[in-house]
């Protein structure tokens, strides 16, 4: 298939089972995707780049990442998982490994930018000019929000927040994504329709805040991410359906090319 440069921003790779002895989820075999099978689905479906995201089964060991990335001549950067007291040193060889962030999780009872060693963290990302890339839901956005102003560090948001689809769009949680998004110092993942969708394919419930997220960020700040392999899902999914939401959110090619090539170049350094 012929391909033009594009980027899949949100993918996670799995490299054997050495995972941590805490790890929320054992991934099944199915959902284990190799990077060398990463980047056979990628060039199937027309796309040359790929924004490599921690899978948690692994904790803050970023071997598998690096390697990914290692392999991939250029075509692939990273977002690790860390703890908030890694060192300046191991923040330097992730930087020269190709990670352009960190990715934090604001699922569960313990926030992780409050943990000993976060606020550093934080100062040391928005030195080096690192993403702070926020899973979250619903309106865990809320509280986090004055620390990550306060911070001033960039924050990249997974899945346009995964919202809670039967709150409507004015939500405490999503209208925070979107302030964050009108700062201009926040960008959006068009990521994981099929994760706040209640209807399912083709997930059209979740079109008014992708048009509110789009409306918000701008192009500048929009990536698009397929969230392969699809860990913790319940039914099979495949890479194709949800792709073509992108079509129908963005209707004009150009603006297309800007959301799957131009800023994610410009964001993360793909060359």
């Amino acid at each position: 298939m012929a391909t033009r440069k594009s980027a899949d921003c949100h993918a996670h790779v799995f490299c054997g089972t050495d995972y941590a002895p805490e790890a929320a989820y054992t991934p099944h075999p199915s959902q284990a995707g190799t990077p060398s099978q990463f980047a056979a689905v990628l060039a199937a479906h027309g796309f040359t780049h790929g924004l490599l995201v921690g899978a948690k089964p692994y904790g803050t060991n970023n071997r598998c990442l690096l390697g990914a990335i290692a392999g991939s001549s250029g075509r692939f950067k990273g977002i690790a998982l860390v703890r908030p007291d890694i060192s300046d040193r191991d923040l330097t060889a992730l930087a020269d490994g190709g990670v352009v962030g960190v990715r934090v999780n604001l699922f569960g009872t313990v926030n992780p930018l409050i943990e000993p060693g976060a606020v550093r963290l934080l100062a040391r990302m928005k030195e080096m000019n690192w993403l702070l890339q926020i899973h979250c839901e619903k309106n865990d956005l809320v509280a986090a929000a004055p620390l990550l102003r306060n911070a001033g560090v960039r924050i990249m948001v997974d899945h346009f927040g995964r919202p809670d689809l039967s709150a409507g769009v004015m939500q405490p949680g999503f209208q925070t994504l979107l302030e964050f998004g009108k700062s201009g110092n926040a960008i959006v993942k068009l990521s994981g329709p099929f994760r706040s969708s209640l209807e399912g394919f083709p997930y059209r419930d979740v079109d008014p805040y992708i048009e509110a997220a789009i409306d918000a960020f701008t192009l500048d700040h929009c990536v698009w991410g397929s969230d392969w392999p699809y860990v913790q899902m319940d039914e099979r999914l495949d890479y194709g359906p949800p792709l073509t939401c992108l079509t129908r959110w963005l209707p004009d090619a150009a603006d297309r090319r800007k959301v799957l090539w131009k800023t994610p170049t410009r964001l993360f350094g793909f060359r």
